[in-house]
């Protein structure tokens, strides 16, 4: 009913920067909120950055100021804007959004199919 794609994982130098992509289509009524997670190889997913329908912006403390997540509300997309790049931000780097969807009207929440992002030292 929802998908997502996400564009814009690759490799890159310690210092660079990527920008990921997901786009969400599907029936949509509306999104409640927009995000990006990560998992490393032997590693629990984590959150890496949120943003809800009203606004705001959460961070995990260790992407916080190197990191910004964006939407286009018109186009249902989230970006994260990624600089200062790590070799500990190697991740799979999923999209996550929570849905109300349409037919029959209910909340969802969906995942990407992940994005490799491996950082070099």
């Amino acid at each position: 009913q929802v998908q997502l794609v996400e564009s814009g994982g690759g490799l890159v130098q310690a210092g660079g920067s990527l920008r990921l992509s997901c786009a969400a289509s599907g029936s949509i009524f509306s999104i409640k909120s927009m995000g990006w997670y990560r998992q490393a190889p032997g590693k629990q997913r984590e959150l890496v950055a949120t943003s809800t329908s009203g606004g705001s912006a959460n961070y995990a403390d260790s992407v916080k100021g190197r990191f910004t997540i964006s939407r286009d509300n018109a186009k249902n997309t989230v970006y994260l804007q990624m600089n200062s790049l790590k070799p500990e931000d190697t991740a799979v780097y999923y999209c996550n959004i929570r849905v109300v969807v349409t037919t029959p009207v209910r909340n969802l929440e969906v995942w990407g199919q992940g994005t490799l992002v491996t950082v070099s030292s």
